[in-house]
C-alpha cells in the first residue's frame, strides 16, 4: 500500500588495522549513524542473540551504528528523501569488525543449532555458505561502507512496520536474492524501491542479499578494521 507511491515518487524526483584501546574514540573517518541520521530506526542483530549464530557475536559491544562517514550523510540523505512519503530505514547490521568475521568462521564447523538452520539456512550446509558467497570470511562491512537494511511504513502514531520484501533479513537461498522472481508484485516493488533509493545516493547492490549495500565510492576499499562497537 505504501511502496508503490513511494515507489513512483522516487522515481520522479586488504590490510587490517590494529583494534583500538577500549577508551579510544571512533577511528578518524567514521561517525555513529544512529546519531547523524535522525528517525533512524534500529535492529542490531549481532549485538544480540536473534541470529544464524544464536548469540552476541564478537566485537558488538553496543547496538549502536557504526559507518564511515560518508556512507553515514549518504544513508541521512537516503533517510531524507523517504520522510515525505511515509517510509523510513531498519538499519540490521554497519560496520563488522574482522573479530566478528573470525566468529562466523568458527560457527561454521560447529554442529547445527536445527532451529537456526530452519530460520536462516534450511536448505543449504552451513559449511557450504562461505563457499556460495552468502558469508564472507573478508567482509565488505568491515571496510565500514556497508549496511544492512530494510524500508519501514511509518504510521501516523510513529508505529513503524517493515515492508514485506519476501524473506527476512539473513535468510540464507535464492529467495534472498535481489533479482528473485516469485515474489508477489509488492514485493518486487518494495526490493525495487530500497534499490533505487540507494543507488541514487551512491550505494550499490549485492546480487545475494537483498538488504546488502555499500557505498560506491568507499574511502577504505582495501582496509579491514577490526575496532570493537561500543
Amino acid at each position: 500500500m505504501h511502496a508503490l507511491p513511494a515507489l513512483i515518487g522516487l522515481l520522479l524526483m586488504l590490510s587490517t588495522v590494529p583494534a583500538l584501546a577500549a577508551d579510544d574514540p571512533l577511528p578518524k573517518g567514521f561517525a555513529h549513524a544512529d546519531e547523524m541520521v535522525p528517525g533512524l530506526l534500529l535492529d542490531l542483530r549481532y549485538a544480540g542473540a536473534e541470529n544464524f549464530v544464536g548469540q552476541r557475536v564478537d566485537g558488538y559491544e553496543a547496538a549502536r551504528v557504526v559507518l564511515t562517514a560518508q556512507a553515514a550523510e549518504a544513508l541521512r540523505q537516503v533517510q531524507a528523501d523517504l520522510k515525505p512519503f511515509g517510509l523510513g530505514l531498519k538499519i540490521f547490521d554497519a560496520y563488522r569488525p574482522t573479530r566478528a568475521v573470525a566468529h562466523f568462521v568458527r560457527w561454521s564447523s560447529m554442529p547445527d543449532d536445527p532451529h537456526a538452520k530452519h530460520v536462516y539456512y534450511p536448505d543449504i550446509d552451513k559449511r557450504k555458505l562461505f563457499e556460495e558467497g552468502y558469508v564472507a570470511t573478508r567482509s565488505s562491512h568491515s571496510r565500514g561502507s556497508t549496511v544492512d537494511l530494510t524500508l519501514v511504513a511509518i504510521g501516523k502514531d510513529g508505529a513503524r512496520a517493515e515492508l514485506d520484501m519476501g524473506t527476512a533479513f539473513d535468510f540464507f537461498g535464492p529467495e534472498s536474492w535481489p533479482d528473485y522472481t516469485d515474489l508477489t508484485g509488492e514485493q518486487r516493488s518494495n526490493r525495487l524501491l530500497l534499490k533505487l533509493v540507494m543507488e541514487r545516493h551512491g550505494f550499490k547492490p549485492f546480487d545475494k542479499e537483498w538488504w546488502h549495500f555499500t557505498l560506491q565510492d568507499e574511502p577504505f576499499p582495501d582496509t579491514y578494521f577490526d575496532f570493537p562497537v561500543r
